[in-house]
C-alpha cells in the first residue's frame, strides 16, 4: 500500500461556504484599497483546518470553470435556476487561486466540465493508478457516487472542524445506498437544486425502496409489470427524463484532465504564503505562518 494521500479540494464549495458564513453578518472583511476577501480568507481557515485533520502528502483544488458545459448542452435548465453570484464575491474567483497557488498547490479545472468531473477523474487516477488514498473535500453530496476503497469523500458540516467522512461502509450504513446507487436515486427524484426533474410524481421514499428491491433503474424498467400501476404510469410517462436525469447525475471519472502526483506534493514555502497574506493584509494569518 502506498502510504500516500491526497486531498482533492472543491474550490468552489468552500468558496462559497466562506463567503455566507461570513456575508450573513453583513460586514465584509476588505483590504485598505477595498478589495474584497472575507471569502478568501474564510477559505484559508476551511482549507488549512482540513489539512491539519487529514494530513495529506499531496494537495489539488479543483474549480468550475463557467456556467455552461456539456450538461447545459444536454439540457438548457440545467441549474438554470441559479441567481448571479454576490458583487462583492466576483473578484475573490480569481484572488481565491492567486492564494491556492502561494501554497504552491495546482487548480485545476476544465472549460466544459464542472469540477466534480475533474474531481471524479483524479480521485479514480489517484486511488487505481497511484495506490494512494484519497480525501475528497466539498459541500455537495453528488460526490458521494465517487466514494470507492480508496476514495474517501468528506463532507463539510456547519462551522469549523465539522466532518462527515465517508467510506463505503458509512455510506451504506447511513443511505442504504452503494455509490452508483447515488446516480440511481438522482435519476428517479431528480435534483431541485441542480434544477432537473427526475420521473414527475417519485418522491425520495418510493425512489428507496425501488432500488432496494431491484438495484438500478435498469431492473426497475425490466420489472414494470411487476410495479403498483400508479408507480408504473409515473415510469412510463417520464421515461426520456428518467434517463436524462440519470446521465446529468452521473460524475464523469474519464475526463481529459491530469495531474501527475509529483505535481501535487504538499511543502508550501511559508515565505512565500506569508507575503501572500501580508499583500491580503490577513495580518492573523501572516503571523502564524511566523
Amino acid at each position: 500500500m502506498s502510504g500516500r494521500t491526497v486531498l482533492l479540494v472543491d474550490g468552489m464549495a468552500l468558496l462559497f461556504r466562506a463567503y455566507y458564513a461570513s456575508a450573513y453578518s453583513g460586514y465584509i472583511k476588505k483590504t485598505s484599497a477595498g478589495l474584497p476577501t472575507n471569502a478568501v480568507h474564510g477559505f484559508v481557515k476551511y482549507f488549512t483546518d482540513a489539512v491539519k485533520r487529514f494530513r495529506p502528502t499531496h494537495v489539488v483544488c479543483c474549480w468550475d470553470m463557467g456556467s455552461s458545459t456539456f450538461r447545459t448542452e444536454q439540457f438548457a435548465d440545467y441549474k438554470s435556476n441559479r441567481g448571479a453570484p454576490p458583487e462583492d464575491l466576483i473578484p475573490q474567483f480569481d484572488l481565491v487561486k492567486e492564494v491556492v497557488d502561494s501554497f504552491g498547490v495546482p487548480n485545476i479545472g476544465l472549460r466544459g466540465y464542472e469540477a466534480d468531473d475533474c474531481i471524479g477523474t483524479l480521485a479514480r487516477h489517484y486511488a487505481d493508478d497511484s495506490g494512494a488514498h484519497v480525501f475528497v473535500l466539498t459541500g455537495d453530496h453528488d460526490l458521494l457516487q465517487i466514494v470507492a476503497e480508496r476514495v474517501h469523500v468528506v463532507i463539510m458540516k456547519k462551522g469549523l472542524s465539522n466532518y462527515a467522512v465517508y467510506d463505503l461502509a458509512a455510506l451504506f450504513e447511513e443511505r442504504g445506498l452503494t455509490p452508483g446507487q447515488i446516480i440511481e436515486l438522482k435519476g428517479l427524484i431528480g435534483d431541485t437544486s441542480d434544477n432537473y426533474p427526475g420521473v414527475k410524481g417519485i418522491g425520495e421514499k418510493t425512489a428507496l425502496k425501488l432500488l432496494a428491491e431491484y438495484g438500478d433503474i435498469d431492473q426497475i424498467l425490466a420489472n414494470l409489470d411487476s410495479l403498483s400501476a400508479s408507480v408504473r404510469k409515473k415510469i412510463e410517462a417520464s421515461l426520456d427524463m428518467l434517463h436524462l436525469s440519470r446521465d446529468l447525475a452521473t460524475i464523469r471519472c474519464d475526463v481529459p484532465v491530469s495531474c501527475p502526483i509529483d505535481g501535487c506534493l504538499w511543502s508550501p514555502d511559508p515565505l512565500r504564503l506569508r507575503d501572500k497574506f501580508e499583500e491580503l493584509e490577513f495580518k492573523g494569518l501572516a503571523q502564524q505562518i511566523g
